[in-house]
């Protein structure tokens, strides 16, 4: 029998996407592909390695048997002294989930150490071959149809209620909001990344949503879930319908946006803002405390505290309207220019 170890996708292709996300995710390497001596615990890795440009820590760690797996004959088993970590063994899954003492984040460099100390044992003298995966979120790799999913227990469920509860089972909502008709909370976010042919693939989003009190979320809206972490809507906040949230964006407490606005990944909105109709912004900026944007704005870089943003490209209202009086002279103004040429010209 054979095993090999399989590097989730997802994970390869955050190199080529990292400069989208505010927290740079982690990128898992490594190698193995041995041949199993029957009845015996073995390495299931021969070489591993956790890079993180920006933390230290990881929530958890799963290691899963993601083909071949029998309940009851395969396990995967960490070896050695490691007073930093912690571990659990799904029975159900296949899977062994790595963390800190008691369920806290552990050190990189810790779980690195624990990983090239996990191994295998099957009570089958004749084992088939088994496949293992590396995730950082709860998901399960299943390498032949190289898609990810989340284990709901529920005998007898069907595809379409299983697969509507994986996508949808981590979103959090606080007490007393109301959302209407039609809004999708926890739906893919918009994440792909060219592989070296040029093809878009897709990045797999395995965050979630949070929805903290008192929030109010108008019909046909849709908010995404991150691709790591969470896309959070604060106390308060009221969206009218047809509004999208991408990916990682944070809205700040007692923010009103109006019908048909488009906010882009992992942009920071602040507190107590007021947003227009029909106000798009680009991803990764930062909105202060305070703002109120005008209705068809576009909001192309960050905004500071309590100011007052109006057009497009967006810009403060004061300098707005100042320039607006050339705007609508624009075309006189280049007759008058045309004209004082053709003098120039004639005096020549």
């Amino acid at each position: 029998m054979r095993f090999i170890v399989n590097i989730l996708f997802f994970l390869i292709f955050s190199i080529n996407f990292i400069y989208s996300q505010d927290n740079q995710p982690p990128v898992i390497s490594s190698e193995g592909n041995e041949t199993y001596c029957p009845l015996t615990q073995q390495n299931i890795t021969t070489s591993f390695s956790i890079v993180d440009p920006d933390d230290t820590t990881l929530d958890a760690l799963y290691i899963q048997i993601s083909t071949g797996y029998i309940s009851g004959e395969d396990q995967l088993i960490l070896t050695g002294t490691h007073p930093n970590i912690s571990t659990s063994w799904s029975t159900l899954e296949g899977k062994l989930e790595i963390t800190g003492p008691a369920g806290n984040p552990a050190n990189i460099s810790d779980i690195i150490v624990a990983v090239n100390d996990v191994v295998f044992f099957s009570s089958n003298p004749t084992p088939s071959s088994k496949t293992f995966s590396f995730t950082i979120g709860d998901a399960n790799y299943l390498p032949s149809t190289d898609h990810y999913y989340v284990y709901v227990e529920s005998l007898n469920i069907t595809w379409t209620n299983a697969r509507d509860q994986a996508i949808y089972k981590k979103c959090i909502i606080g007490n007393n909001c109301i959302i209407h008709s039609n809004s999708v909370i926890g739906s893919d976010g918009f994440g792909f990344a060219p592989d070296r042919s040029g093809t878009f693939q897709k990045i797999p989003q395995i965050g979630n949503v949070i929805i903290k009190d008192n929030v109010e979320i108008g019909a046909s809206t849709t908010i995404d879930r991150a691709t790591l972490g969470s896309t959070v809507i604060n106390k308060g906040v009221k969206l009218d319908n047809l509004v999208q949230i991408a990916h990682n964006v944070v809205i700040g407490e007692n923010t009103v946006m109006a019908a048909q606005c488009g906010i882009a990944g992992s942009t920071k909105i602040g507190k107590n803002c007021q947003i227009g109709g029909q106000v798009g912004m680009v991803g990764h900026i930062t909105i202060g405390d305070n703002v109120k944007i005008q209705g068809k704005a576009c909001i192309y870089k960050s905004v500071k505290d309590n100011l007052i943003i109006k057009g497009s490209p967006g810009f403060e209202e004061r300098d707005f309207n100042r320039s607006y009086v050339h705007f609508k002279n624009l075309d006189r103004y280049v007759k008058d220019i045309e004209n004082l040429k053709k003098k120039n010209d004639s005096s020549n």
